[in-house]
């Protein structure tokens, strides 16, 4: 209970709900698609249910991510995907159009399941790398901010769309964690604590900024506008 009142357990909460918010909106597309078609009382059904399912099911894939990144090197890999997964963010419009609404409602759910599954990459990556192997807070965050996404999917996509700075935040927080995760792999650390020991900040309390982590947050921003840029100018003149 003592981590309760800590200012570390309550940053890290926030960044994960953050992160939920920011990488849920395609999350919430599908859902919307999904249970379009259903009378009104089946649509309500299908959100709750699915979204129930949603949270079991982000859970599990959540800590076992958080049990893999204990290994060596593989906290490496999730680094450059973190990065990745920021950058594409700001690169690109996404989406997933493609999924059809249904018109009944366990086809609507199943959609919802499949959907969720395969784009929860992001969320566990994100959502392990901010928990720090807390699964208490890994699974507090999540029960939080998933029903948030869900039952407000309207709201954060009209949020994100008015004001973009929201997805500008969340990318540079993905490249923070990164930055975070690089240096805190058991097979770098050695070197790091031999020839990088002061990569850190230190603010008030036991609370610290990662440079590598202000570094990679700052180049997702810089490289995810750059490709974005670029995208929207070859769609002009296409």
């Amino acid at each position: 209970m003592d981590l309760l009142g800590t200012p570390a357990f309550w940053a890290a909460l926030g960044n994960i709900i953050l992160i939920n918010i920011v990488l849920s909106g395609d999350n919430a597309v599908v859902i919307a698609l999904a249970a379009k078609s259903l009378p009104p009382k089946q649509k309500k059904m299908a959100v709750i249910y699915g979204s129930a399912a949603a949270i079991i099911l982000r859970i599990v894939l959540t800590i076992f991510a958080l049990q893999l990144l204990t290994l060596p090197y593989l906290k490496l890999v999730g680094a450059i995907l973190l990065f990745y997964i920021g950058v594409q963010l700001l690169a690109e419009d996404g989406g997933e159009e493609n999924i059809e609404g249904h018109s009944n409602l366990w086809g609507a759910i199943k959609t919802i399941l499949i959907a969720d599954l395969v784009m929860s990459l992001d969320n566990v990556l994100g959502v392990a790398a901010a928990a720090n192997g807390n699964v208490v807070l890994l699974i507090i965050g999540l029960a939080i901010s998933v029903p948030l996404i869900v039952f407000g999917s309207a709201l954060v996509l009209k949020l994100m769309e008015k004001f973009p700075i929201i997805i500008t935040l969340g990318a540079a927080l993905l490249g923070y964690l990164a930055g975070e995760m690089l240096f805190s792999d058991t097979a770098v650390t050695p070197w790091i604590a031999a020839n990088m020991p002061h990569h850190e900040i230190g603010l008030f309390g036991s609370s610290h900024l990662s440079i590598p982590g202000l570094v990679l947050a700052i180049g997702v921003v810089i490289v995810g506008t750059y490709l974005g840029k670029r995208h929207h100018k070859t769609e002009a003149t296409a």
